[in-house]
């Protein structure tokens, strides 16, 4: 049975790897344009597994600042309350600084997936969830994800994620973990109810890490589950 998969991005995130997309022009000329975070969902849908269906999140960098709570709730039920699983495409120009959280469609969407919402007499499980780390135009992972070479291991830099990501992230309740050399805590297993996972790593192996989300999801009781914007 095929999954419904929310993808919750920036739309017009251009500090991205490119992907040498060409679109026709008005004439029907193909003409090279400048790769988009929404053009990796476009890619995304193609590596699907029949049957697999992405529901998208913002589309033209709409602002939320005269819309009320309500209003976003309602537009945020419909397309999220018959999803499953939703994923976040991480990319370093997701985030508008000059913009508080609440005014951002990404906040929201990653808000709405974690809740139950209920309607007609039904009320859905919250979403597994999973965030997909976009190479930069650099073709560079490091602004979130940088490796350890004295170890090993890995860290995330989660000041730079909104808030409600970065809460559920890291966040197992009794997690396992031990101590680098360099002092730093090293976290095993599957300590965070949001994994983060490189592109390149998710798009080699989609299925298990759809799979994967939907089993933490299933044991959600193990882990201090953030719901709400702060």
């Amino acid at each position: 049975m095929g999954r419904k998969i929310f993808v919750s991005y920036k739309y017009a995130d251009t500090s991205v790897k490119d992907l040498n997309i060409y679109e026709e022009d008005f004439f029907g000329r193909k003409m090279k344009v400048q790769t988009k975070a929404r053009h990796y969902v476009d890619k995304l849908s193609l590596k699907l597994e029949l049957g697999d269906n992405i529901y998208k999140g913002e589309d033209d960098g709409e602002s939320l600042a005269n819309f009320s709570d309500e209003h976003i709730a309602s537009k945020l039920r419909d397309k999220i309350y018959d999803s499953t699983v939703t994923i976040v495409l991480v990319s370093k120009g997701m985030k508008n600084v000059f913009e508080t959280e609440k005014n951002q469609w990404m906040p929201w969407e990653i808000s709405y997936s974690l809740k139950e919402i209920t309607r007609n007499g039904r009320t859905s499980c919250c979403n597994g969830m999973l965030a997909v780390v976009l190479p930069d135009e650099w073709g560079s992972y490091e602004y979130y994800i940088t490796n350890n070479s004295t170890c090993n291991c890995r860290s995330l830099n989660s000041d730079f994620l909104f808030k409600i990501l970065s809460d559920n992230i890291l966040n197992e309740k009794n997690p396992i973990t031990t101590k680098c050399s360099d002092g730093s805590t090293i976290y095993h297993g599957d300590s965070s109810y949001i994994q983060s996972i490189k592109w390149e790593d998710f798009v080699g192996n989609i299925k298990y890490y759809l799979d994967k989300a939907i089993e933490i999801r299933d044991k959600k009781e193990n882990y201090n589950i953030t719901k709400n914007l702060r």
